[in-house]
């Protein structure tokens, strides 16, 4: 069955994703966003949560919108032995399939990938669960906060001499799903090489220590361990965030006694590049609470966007610190086509977060919004499967098709 051109390197590649919320549907994303064609397995009795925040119907919710650009929906009751059947001939007929539903529950519905391997010899599977598929906590299941606690992430992000704070957004799970795409595509590597699938299998808190870097071992060489320090930095001084005007900040980083001089020169400051606490950077790094206190009452009364510019006219590292409004009225950023355009049955045309990626030649189209409950019952039954449509009107009469 050929599938819809979109373009992008991985054109013709079919990939069935078993997911909810964020980290599975995120992976699925990344590969939709590289051309392949996606398909999300769901029900009506097992709807992704995603499909239930916001406070609207299953079709509008904000939060699915967001995630599932170009995934294709097939409905199919998972909970009834004619349902798994079904998605078992969906495997036969795909390339890669992801899944992070609870653990244990691929291996009893007969969905674990030596079950699967049988179906379709060399099928990639890629499985993301909170601490992987084995292990004394392989059982254990969980969302992007835990990730990022158990990670060793959440003790490294707050103010110095604080609590940490951690940060309220899924990175965890964003993170997970994007190690998950590449794990699939070198997956899809080897299968060209070899003739093999794979299984992978995949740990979110693994994934975010990984990404913890250097401070993982800082204790086993400075004998200290690692904390929150807000933004500090053991070689820059100043170095931080600084208010300004309204609500906005300002980002600085000086690295040298030339950016000091300019900075102290664009502020009006004669008196701190004058004082002998902040003469040197060891002073400046002793004496940085005083430094930064002082620097803020002088940031305060400036636009944030035009103080950076000044200061990288002087060659200070600067820039204002985007907020979300920024972000999302930013022309560069829309030049870049970072941001899309794209249509769906209910919201007609809006705006996403583009893939971060530009591909020469032949990109993948972006140009569908995320898909309506089943939307694609039909291609998947008839077209690939290829049921009648006797069958297919059964199959829904009896609910196999919920």
């Amino acid at each position: 069955m050929p599938m819809r051109d979109r373009g992008g390197p991985l054109q013709g590649v079919r990939v069935l994703e078993i997911t909810k919320v964020w980290a599975g549907p995120y992976a699925g994303k990344m590969l939709a966003h590289l051309g392949a064609e996606v398909i999300k397995v769901e029900s009506m009795t097992n709807l992704d949560e995603m499909r239930a925040y916001g406070g609207v119907d299953i079709d509008s919710a904000p939060y699915f919108l967001s995630i599932n650009q170009e995934i294709l929906s097939v409905q199919v009751n998972m909970k009834t032995p004619e349902g798994l059947d079904l998605v078992k001939q969906m495997v036969a007929q795909s390339d890669i399939v992801i899944d992070n539903i609870r653990p244990g529950a691929m291996a009893r519905s007969g969905l674990d990938y030596e079950s699967l391997r049988k179906i379709r010899p060399d099928l990639i599977q890629c499985s993301i669960k909170m601490w992987g598929s084995d292990g004394p906590l392989g059982y254990q299941t969980g969302y992007a906060p835990c990730f990022a606690a158990l990670s060793g992430l959440t003790a490294l992000v707050g103010h110095e001499g604080e609590t940490p704070r951690g940060m309220n957004i899924r990175y965890g799970d964003s993170t997970a799903g994007a190690c998950a795409a590449l794990a699939c595509i070198a997956a899809l590597h080897h299968r060209e090489s070899t003739g093999e699938g794979q299984f992978i299998d995949l740990s979110a808190v693994e994934t975010m220590t990984s990404l913890v870097g250097d401070s993982l071992f800082g204790w086993s060489v400075t004998g200290e361990v690692p904390h929150s320090d807000g933004n500090f930095h053991p070689e820059m001084c100043p170095h931080g965030a600084y208010p300004c005007a309204g609500v906005d900040w300002t980002s600085i980083a000086v690295a040298n006694e030339a950016e000091w001089q300019g900075l102290c020169e664009v502020l009006d400051a004669g008196d701190l590049a004058a004082d002998p606490r902040f003469a040197t950077l060891a002073g400046r790094l002793a004496n940085r609470h005083a430094l930064d206190a002082a620097l803020a009452g002088l940031t305060r009364a400036h636009d944030a966007a035009e103080l950076a510019e000044k200061l990288r006219n002087a060659g200070v590292p600067a820039f204002k610190s985007m907020s979300s409004i920024d972000l999302a009225t930013d022309t560069f950023l829309w030049a870049r086509e970072a941001y899309r355009m794209v249509s769906d049955h209910r919201t007609g045309s809006r705006p996403i977060i583009g893939p971060s990626w530009r591909i020469s030649p032949d990109p993948p189209r972006v140009e569908r919004g995320a898909p309506l409950l089943g939307e694609d019952n039909q291609y998947v039954y008839r077209d690939i499967l290829g049921l009648r449509q006797d069958e297919i009107d059964d199959l829904i009469a009896r609910k196999v098709i919920d």
